[in-house]
């Protein structure tokens, strides 16, 4: 008897073994390509800028006050943390199945079986003594202590733990993403702050200069020098400017709400200087090599950590096909009367027990769960590509715009005195009657727009300095 139960577990054993072995779906193999070029297209410098800290890059003490205060209360920041946490606890969902799990339990039934059955015939035939026969109504009293353990032969369990660190340690480099962009947006927005400034200043001093000019039309109308004409011109020419200045003191409220909800705080004034804008003078650009963004780029290496956890991932859901190992055990005191539980070793109950188990028919959802592991890891693969191919051309987008912009700078700042000589020529010309009034009026225009497009530019510069600090990877450090 003993030994055909034994021929018939390692029946049992051998089925699931076949059925382990049947074929198993390969894993799709995904290889980087693309690599980085060796050199930016403009030669920079070897030595990366990213190796300063955002401190010392900003030397504005009002902007480093601003980006203290946002890597504090940044709503944005906080909600990433919560995922790291999330992240965290997710290695020890995964770490748990590698212990075996023990728990106790205690409980208290009754049970009435019917004399016409199995259990009941075989109660009214057992030789019981007179006095001490089983009662009709059977109570059960028990407490046990249990385990269940699952042994990880295929290596399963451990490769899901590790997936889980990897996509912890992902989440830490999507923080450093979030912290360079917080401290790239900062300074971005102050800086713009800084030329809604510089511009609503030009514009009053704009508005100064045409409403002398709007005197000096109403003193020769009254001479019969010039017509109605000339003065309703300069005065919707001083219309126009002051509607420009609201429109300027509206784009600065904006701002300064925009630095208040990255600083994660209601309304109020935004402190900074707000003259010499203009002398502001870009940081210096070192860029390093592209090599460098692979170590720098903080969404760089979360894309390859997640890249490395799918890859983990489908040798989880590849070790499903086969059988698993499973441990249970069971140790304790169980009896129909309280009194009987004391009563050793009658009352003790124990098992132990083992099982493998594997599917082997209709294996449709193992197969379905293995493709979209793979299909993740592909896109995993493609993702982590994209975002070395994004990094590496917005480095050199920005490299071709500070250039540009540096040229632009240059010929407005030209363009900017010659208008501003013209316009005192013009009005020279204009109260000795040489010149008309309808060349002041485009003179002056043409010298406001030229200031303010300044302005404009000088921001666009030092905005372009900052994306290229981010999209190297600094700010984060």
């Amino acid at each position: 008897m003993f030994k055909l139960k034994r021929y018939t577990c390692i029946g049992l054993l051998g089925i699931c073994l076949a059925g382990a072995g049947c074929k198993v779906p390969a894993i799709v193999q995904s290889t980087e390509s693309k690599p980085v070029p060796g050199f930016y297209e403009a030669g920079m410098d070897s030595v990366a800028m990213t190796g300063i800290q955002w401190r010392t890059f900003f030397t504005d003490q009002n902007l480093v006050n601003l980006i203290d205060t946002a890597l504090t209360n940044n709503q944005e920041l906080l909600i990433t943390l919560q995922e790291i946490e999330m992240a965290k606890n997710d290695i020890r969902i995964r770490q748990a199945p590698l212990l075996p799990t023990v728990g106790a339990r205690a409980g208290l039934g009754v049970e009435k079986v019917g004399r016409y059955t199995s259990q009941g015939a075989g109660d009214a035939s057992t030789d019981i003594k007179p006095g001490k026969g089983v009662p009709d109504v059977l109570t059960n009293f028990g407490g046990a202590f249990y385990a269940n353990w699952e042994v990880d032969i295929w290596n399963k369990l451990h490769t899901a733990k590790q997936a889980a660190v990897t996509r912890y340690l992902a989440t830490l480099e999507g923080k450093n993403f979030v912290l360079t962009n917080l401290v790239a947006e900062v300074a971005n927005s102050y800086y713009e702050l800084l030329a809604l400034d510089t511009q609503l200043d030009i514009v009053r001093q704009n508005i100064n200069l045409q409403k002398n000019a709007l005197d000096i039309v109403k003193v020769q109308k009254e001479a019969a020098r010039v017509t109605e004409l000339a003065v309703q011109k300069f005065q919707a020419e001083v219309l126009k400017s002051q509607s420009l200045e609201f429109a300027i003191l509206q784009n600065i409220k904006e701002t300064e709400n925009r630095i208040n909800l990255l600083l994660a705080r209601y309304p109020q004034p935004v402190v900074r200087n707000k003259s010499a804008f203009l002398s502001l003078i870009p940081q210096v650009i070192s860029t390093g090599l592209p090599s460098q963004l692979l170590v720098n780029r903080p969404d760089i290496r979360q894309a390859e950590l997640n890249l490395a956890a799918a890859k983990l991932d489908v040798k989880v859901a590849r070790a499903e096909f086969y059988p698993s190992l499973g441990i249970s055990a069971a140790l304790g005191l169980q009896a129909f009367k309280p009194s009987y539980l004391v009563k050793l070793p009658e009352s003790i109950l124990f098992s132990l027990a083992g099982d493998i188990a594997g599917p082997l028919i209709n294996r449709m959802a193992i197969k379905a769960e293995f493709a979209n592991a793979n299909a993740r890891q592909l896109q995993a693969l493609y993702n982590y590509e994209r975002s070395i191919l994004n990094a590496y051309l917005d480095v050199v987008t920005q490299l071709s715009k500070i250039d540009n912009l540096g040229k632009s700078y240059d010929l407005k700042l030209k363009q900017v005195d010659a208008l501003n000589l013209s316009t005192n020529i013009a009005n020279d010309l204009f109260r000795s009657a040489r010149a008309d009034y309808f060349e002041v009026l485009m003179t002056q225009r043409d010298a406001l727009e030229a200031r303010l497009e300044l302005v404009e530019t000088k921001k666009d510069q030092l905005n372009t300095v900052v994306n290229i600090f981010r999209n190297l990877g600094g700010g984060w450090q």
